[in-house]
């Protein structure tokens, strides 16, 4: 039932075959499309990547701390604990 709502679906019953869209109306679709795509600004793009960088650093260093925590645990596991 919920499968009819979706936009561009049809009825099982239906006899008529799919119309495919030709390579050039694809084409004028697609670069329609990408004229409406806004674009960051050089400020926004240094913003983002600084984030991106900084919350990549932050995850390095949380999941270096875990695995030499993890990695030390086990060895004084296995070894009985006297190098820790």
């Amino acid at each position: 039932m919920a499968e009819s709502a979706v936009r561009g679906s049809r009825d099982d019953n239906s006899s008529e075959p799919r119309k495919r869209t030709s390579i050039p109306t694809f084409y004028r679709q697609v670069v329609a499309e990408l004229r409406k795509v806004v674009y960051p600004t050089q400020e926004q793009l240094v913003t983002y990547f600084i984030v991106v960088m900084v919350f990549v650093i932050v995850m390095m260093a949380l999941i270096s701390g875990l695995d030499l925590a993890f990695g030390k645990l086990a060895f004084a596991i296995f070894t009985g604990g006297d190098d820790i």
